[in-house]
């Protein structure tokens, strides 16, 4: 399915401003169709006369007037006549009687689109209501129906949607979930039940309707300065602003407020407030940080205990005289270090993922500065790991480490030059990851698995087992030798 922009750009010779407000009133008219209780289609006008459809929305409060999908249509003729006269007389069309899609009856509207500061129309909404379960309307649809004709006007007039402030998503509040509407002086002039509710949870004990709305906000606020940026957020909406969504705190609860200027015409004749009881939600997000917070001074723990543990083992190995048993405690070291790295970065992150390509480096330099003195090998990573799940990068680098240990140590003389390259990339969900030397190569009749060799053994019991993967060695066609391990990275 092609977007919008490409809908537009493919089709009409509209301007890059045009577009983007093309995209912010598809990014907020959810709100216009709730209130219309109808399905909002955005038409653009093609050069043959006939008109594109770029995007559509169907109403949460209603029933559709269609059941398939029209983006990417294309209709002429009479099907489009009250299109053409919204665009070419630049006003809202209401007239006309209702029409049929199959079995379902709607009423067609159409509203002109304007960008602010033009008074070329760039598109034009079809507003169309499904008519089949049709009734006298409640005091509430009346409410809705009213506003939604003022946001049609200013749709018209280039002034809704208003801009966007940063940080700020289209997901919350919506019209369910409680409005208000205030008129010019900011008097309620009508509160659905909800947002009745979500007030009465912050202390109100009276009606909203007929209060300064304002005035309620900022006295019941725990924070006085909190309930003042908040009454000023309904007071710059009364002057046709467009101010950022606030939350309010009072009595245990927690409200989302978003108000918007009515200024149908360039008039403002009021305000419309949403507001949405998201108590339960910061509650949850607060317990969420407790856990992440939780998690991060676990990880931290753990790295400082292994860091004590291979301060421990590195104390003994100077102790012992026998030197296997001295290199077989370096290696622990060694592999407790390196472990460690993952906690340590894990103590920093703000979830169960490292990026991993920083921990490789550091592998890298370590197995580096371990070789003999003097050695020449040049370690160098091409390619990226990316962020991958704590669950594969403890294991996958003990794997790494043991690799490069291997090959500065083995495949290389005293004083010899080299170079052992860690290549990494991703295909189909799974990680592939060669570690390439230019060394001596395999000895004749090697097998990975019949080595009796702890470093391999643990690379190959943690590549099979805990990653879920394959590795292999085998020697390289230009010398040297390479292992290739497969990690998939579907959810586990």
């Amino acid at each position: 399915m092609s977007t919008l922009r490409d809908l537009v750009e493919e089709h009409t010779n509209l301007e890059p401003a045009d577009i983007e407000h093309l995209h912010r009133l598809a990014g907020d008219w959810q709100l216009m169709s709730d209130l219309s209780f109808a399905d909002l289609i955005m038409w653009v006008a093609l050069d043959d006369g006939q008109f594109l459809c770029v995007a559509q929305v169907r109403p949460t409060t209603g029933p559709t007037a269609y059941q398939d999908d029209q983006v990417g249509r294309i209709f002429g003729g009479a099907e489009v006549a009250h299109l053409a006269i919204a665009r070419d007389q630049g006003r809202i069309w209401r007239e006309g009687d209702p029409v049929w899609y199959g079995d379902t009856p709607a009423r067609h509207e159409a509203i002109p689109v304007r960008r602010a500061g033009s008074d070329r129309v760039i598109a034009v909404i079809g507003r169309d209501t499904n008519l089949s379960t049709a009734r006298t309307p409640s005091h509430l649809e009346l409410n809705y129906l009213t506003t939604a004709d003022d946001l049609a006007q200013m749709v018209a007039d280039g002034s809704f949607p208003p801009y966007r402030h940063p940080g700020e998503t289209t997901s919350a509040p919506r019209v369910g979930d409680g409005l208000i509407r205030l008129d010019g002086g900011g008097k309620v002039t009508y509160a659905s039940p909800n947002a009745q509710s979500a007030y009465r949870r912050l202390g109100l004990t009276t009606h909203l309707v007929g209060e300064e709305l304002s005035a309620i906000t900022g006295r019941l606020a725990d924070d006085p300065l909190e309930g003042g940026e908040s009454a000023e957020a309904l007071l710059a909406a009364l002057r046709g602003e467009a101010p950022p969504r606030r939350e309010l705190e009072a009595r245990g609860a927690t409200v989302l407020m978003r108000a918007l200027p009515l200024m149908p015409a360039g008039t403002p004749i009021g305000a419309l407030v949403l507001v949405r009881d998201v108590t339960e939600v910061r509650r949850r997000d607060r317990q969420l940080i407790t856990k992440d917070a939780t998690i991060r001074e676990i990880h931290h723990r753990v790295k400082n205990n292994l860091q004590t543990v291979a301060a421990l083992l590195r104390l003994q190995a100077r102790r012992v005289g026998v030197p296997q048993a001295r290199a077989a405690l370096e290696e622990s070291v060694r592999r407790v270090a390196s472990i460690a790295l993952v906690h340590e970065t894990l103590s920093m992150s703000s979830d169960e993922a490292v990026d991993f390509d920083g921990i490789v480096d550091r592998v890298a330099s370590a197995a580096k500065e371990v070789g003999a003195p003097e050695s020449r090998v040049v370690m160098r990573r091409t390619g990226t790991f990316g962020v991958l799940p704590a669950e594969v990068a403890t294991p996958l680098v003990m794997v790494l480490n043991e690799l490069l240990q291997n090959a500065v140590e083995h495949a290389y003389g005293p004083g010899d030059e080299g170079t052992v390259v860690i290549s990494a990339h991703r295909f189909r969900r799974q990680l592939h990851v060669t570690v390439a030397d230019t060394g001596f190569g395999l000895p004749d009749g090697f097998s990975l698995e019949a080595s009796e060799r702890l470093g391999l053994q643990i690379v190959r019991t943690l590549a099979t087992g805990e990653l879920r993967g394959s590795i292999e060695l085998r020697r390289r066609a230009e010398g040297g030798t390479e292992a290739v391990l497969v990690v998939p990275l579907s959810k586990r």
